[in-house]
């Protein structure tokens, strides 16, 4: 495993981190915690150090597994990364929306105060906003109360995960001295965070969270139109009418990109990630233990050539199937 220096803070993470979204269980169906934890203490055997999760993950139910791990293995071997949910419960976070209608100074105190009951752990080492707006940085109660928490030891370093496919949203940010890390969507699919924020983030130090760099499992290959999953998985509605049939036809093309340096689609994407040198680090979902074993071994240091990434620029897939998930 390598690893990487996270922005300003003086985290040593690795280069992939343990995305924890899927364990939390409540939109994810075909798991159990049995299977998580066994995920888990190999991810951290294989050299993962950094773990991503959010108080909305199955209303806690993902905090208390990573708290589990971190109760097993020792609490400061383990990074620990959360995130505050938007009080009104809108993701993403609409335009014009008054910011102490989203993070209310009393709702961040009381959701860290969760978080750190569900991991059980005296600091949280990097506290997230789960939502973004630029316009909300004119705002010092929410900014205020971070910082206080911060000042009271319960975190460490303060963070903000940006909207689906809107790194724009953040531009503002990346140049304010709140935020020592971003979390956005990065993969091959989708690098429009490479237009401009990472660019802005390495300037100022910022350290980047790279998201979703299978797009739900639509780069690693596994999916076809044929494809079904459980009553209650949110890939039902994220894959909807025709789009594993549009994905498949995307994914045969990139299959013709494979070769010495990445042979397989879940190498290629995550040596993509990697070979951006402004990201700290990669999230990849991981509820299982052979998911662990794969996406470990691509963290070795190889990056992708220029001749191969320019090659990759032709699959910018203008999208966003989360806009399905937001009915309201």
């Amino acid at each position: 495993m390598e690893y990487r220096i996270l922005g300003k803070t003086d985290l040593r993470v690795s280069e992939i981190g343990f995305g924890a979204w899927g364990i939390g269980g409540s939109e994810w169906q075909n798991g159990n915690d049995e299977e998580a934890l066994k995920a888990l203490h190999l991810a951290f055997k294989q050299g993962i150090n950094f773990y991503d999760t959010a108080l909305a993950y199955g209303d806690g139910h993902s905090e208390k597994l990573i708290g589990q791990l971190a109760n097993d293995i020792g609490r400061y071997n383990v990074i620990i990364a959360t995130k505050i949910p938007p009080k009104n419960l809108k993701w993403p976070a609409p335009c014009g929306i008054p910011v102490n209608d989203v993070f209310p100074k009393d709702h961040i105190r009381d959701s860290v105060h969760k978080s750190l009951k569900n991991l059980k752990i005296d600091t949280i080492d990097l506290i997230q906003l789960h939502v973004w707006q630029d316009e909300w940085l004119e705002h010092t109660e929410w900014q205020e109360a971070l910082l206080t928490l911060k000042r009271e030891g319960k975190v460490r370093f303060i963070g903000v995960s940006i909207n689906d496919h809107d790194p724009n949203s953040a531009l503002l940010l990346a140049q304010n001295h709140i935020a020592d890390t971003v979390q956005c969507i990065y993969n091959i699919f989708d690098p429009t965070a490479d237009d401009a924020l990472l660019d802005l983030c390495k300037a100022n130090q910022i350290g980047v969270i790279a998201r979703v760099p299978f797009d739900e499992g639509a780069l690693t290959g596994t999916l076809n139109a044929q494809t079904t999953f459980p009553e209650g998985d949110f890939r039902n509605l994220y894959f909807g009418d025709n789009r594993l049939t549009m994905v498949e036809q995307k994914v045969n093309e990139l299959k013709k990109c494979l070769g010495e340096e990445a042979k397989s689609l879940p190498e290629l994407a995550i040596r993509f990630c990697l070979s951006n040198s402004a990201i700290s680090t990669v999230i990849a979902g991981m509820r299982k233990a052979k998911h662990v074993e794969a996406n470990t071994s691509y963290a070795d240091g190889k990056k992708l050539s220029p001749k191969l990434l320019e090659k990759l620029d032709a699959f910018r897939w203008n999208k966003n199937f989360y806009a399905s998930l937001h009915t309201d």
